[in-house]
């Protein structure tokens, strides 16, 4: 028997596999003084070799004391800063004046909007940010900040202006590549994210409201943000969250460690958020826009199933549906609530009602994880994934397809 979306609906978040989208639902520091050892056992690193992290550990001056240097964030920025641009896009737009979309207007006049002659297109603008992954050119950014752009503007810190042509955009994980005719620039070093840790330095760099080249500073908040926690459930990212502050301008741009090694690139807010911004981990936007050099597109891994992250109340509700039909006995783990016909799913044996315990022989404790290690399989080899029915495991093996552009 078939499962309507509204019931479906009840069941709290359901992510859509080759999706990544949710049904139902973008300072100030201290420094804690440590016991140290005494003086007589304290090696010290001359500073030189000391990493800017490193250099806020012990200073021996008075042998219990911490002091962090004061410099290790101009350290870090200028590290990346030059390699970090304005991008101006602009685009046509047919239709009415935005003065007609105003409440005040619709109030006396309704949806009946006076005829209009023919008037010329009007441009709307947008600025964000992005950052040099090559000297030759190369640069990425938020597909949001280009989208649907007609002329798109790159401006360097030092001044200098070039026409960029966008070469690619994904707006499932929200990457965008450009490129510029210009040779000899300055290239961000990048950096990775398999060691960060929250309370973590987390260092912005962007145009936020037009406001070229600032510099915020916070820390890292949490990992692994969901994009239905974010509030962006069409994309398919675990987003690094921060509390430095990120604002309108920000897309696109850096976020650096305490070293000035890029971990992320900043891309949403959340409208009701105090405090909050998140990142797209760098592994996930270079992955990405290698792929939109190559080709101009990107090709996400479909499976066809939607799940929902198991919990005991979750468990009573779906048990007391009649029209899912299912009987669950386990407490958590992931459950698969529907497979859509003519899928890779149906075609490997999946059902409703089975739990997803591993993925390419990786655990996987949630819906999350599930979507991540299905993207990081590809589209070039079948996945294992290993399910309990009925209190029995079992492993099947699938071939994802291309996610499509209209799903069921």
């Amino acid at each position: 028997m078939g499962v309507s979306p509204k019931q479906i609906g009840l069941y709290g978040t359901l992510l859509l596999l080759g999706m990544g989208a949710g049904w139902g639902g973008h300072t100030y520091f201290k420094t804690a003084a440590k016991e140290t050892p005494t003086a007589p056992e304290l090696a010290v690193v001359p500073t030189s070799l000391q990493s800017p992290t490193e250099q806020a550990q012990l200073s021996p001056d008075y042998g219990n004391s911490f002091q962090l240097d004061p410099n290790f964030i101009a350290t870090a920025v200028d590290r990346v800063g030059a390699a970090v641009v304005r991008i101006d896009a602009s685009r046509s737009v047919k239709g009415m004046p935005e003065a007609f979309e105003h409440p005040l207007f619709k109030r006396f006049f309704g949806d009946e909007v006076p005829e209009q002659p023919d008037l010329p297109d009007r441009v709307e603008q947008g600025t964000g940010s992005g950052f040099i992954l090559s000297a030759d050119g190369r640069l990425i950014t938020n597909a949001h900040v280009v989208e649907g752009a007609d002329v798109v503007m790159v401006t360097l810190k030092d001044g200098r202006s070039f026409e960029g042509e966008v070469i690619g955009a994904d707006p499932i994980t929200d990457v965008a590549v450009v490129k510029i005719a210009a040779g000899d620039l300055p290239v961000a070093p990048l950096g990775r994210t398999d060691d960060l840790a929250p309370g973590q330095w987390a260092i912005a760099i962007g145009n936020p409201l037009g406001l070229d080249n600032t510099v915020t500073a916070g820390i890292i908040s949490a990992l692994g943000r969901t994009s239905s926690q974010v509030g962006i459930s069409d994309k398919r990212v675990q987003f690094i969250q921060t509390d430095a502050a990120i604002n309108p301008g920000n897309s696109g741009g850096p976020l650096l460690n305490a070293e000035g090694d890029v971990i992320g690139m900043n891309t949403a807010i959340r409208a009701n958020a105090q405090g909050l911004g998140f990142a797209i981990p760098i592994e996930t936007a270079k992955r990405i826009s290698d792929q939109l050099f190559e080709t101009g597109e990107v090709q996400h891994p479909y499976l066809g199933i939607q799940m929902v992250n198991l919990t005991p109340e979750m468990r009573e509700r779906i048990n007391q549906d009649e029209e899912i039909g299912i009987a669950i006995e386990a407490e958590e783990g992931v459950v698969i609530v529907r497979v859509m016909e003519n899928t890779p799913a149906q075609a490997a044996g999946l059902k409703r009602g089975d739990i997803i315990v591993k993925v390419n022989e990786m655990p996987v404790a949630d819906a999350a994880d599930v979507q991540a290690q299905v993207e990081r399989g590809g589209l070039e080899k079948s996945l294992t994934v290993e399910i309990s029915r009925s209190g029995q495991n079992q492993v099947f093996k699938i071939k994802p397809t291309a996610l499509p552009a209209e799903l069921p």
